[in-house]
């Protein structure tokens, strides 16, 4: 199975492949051009954290990874129950679902763990081209992050 084939047991959610998105970074926030011409802002300068971000249970975890440019980027919805396939398709953002007590990697030095319904992103800036965000939301508020090589 392919890593982006439909998981006969993830019956509710399955993984969505992600399409390239226009990315604009703004003294004011992030904002993200989907494929069918809408536009999402992150509001804010993301903190800087070294190497990895862990979000409460709960949380809805978003990760952009930008080209070396910084005007197009990759952006999945990790571990997402909410949106519906048909929603992620015709705006490009993919999702991936990972298992409690497992990992997924996401793209190249970028990977998502689940440790008791918490996700973690774990960057290798190495071998990243480009800039990595992560993205905390529920409805109480959001959170952005920028995982760098020194904080």
């Amino acid at each position: 199975m392919g890593r982006w084939a439909k998981r006969p047991d993830m019956s509710a959610r399955n993984d969505v492949p992600p399409d390239t998105l226009g990315v604009e970074l703004t003294e004011d926030g992030i904002a993200v051009e989907y494929v069918d011409g809408r536009e999402a802002f992150y509001r804010g300068v993301p903190t800087a954290v070294e190497d990895s971000v862990r979000a409460a249970p709960g949380k809805d975890v978003h990760v952009l990874v930008t080209d070396e440019t910084e005007t197009q980027g990759i952006m999945l919805y990790v571990n997402d129950l909410n949106t519906h396939d048909d929603i992620l398709e015709t705006t490009g953002v993919g999702r991936v679902m990972v298992d409690d007590g497992d990992e997924e990697p996401l793209f190249q030095g970028v990977r998502a763990r689940s440790e008791a319904h918490r996700v973690e992103i774990d960057v290798d800036l190495s071998v990243v081209d480009g800039r990595v965000f992560v993205f905390i939301e529920d409805e109480m508020g959001e959170q952005s992050f920028e995982i760098v090589e020194n904080a």
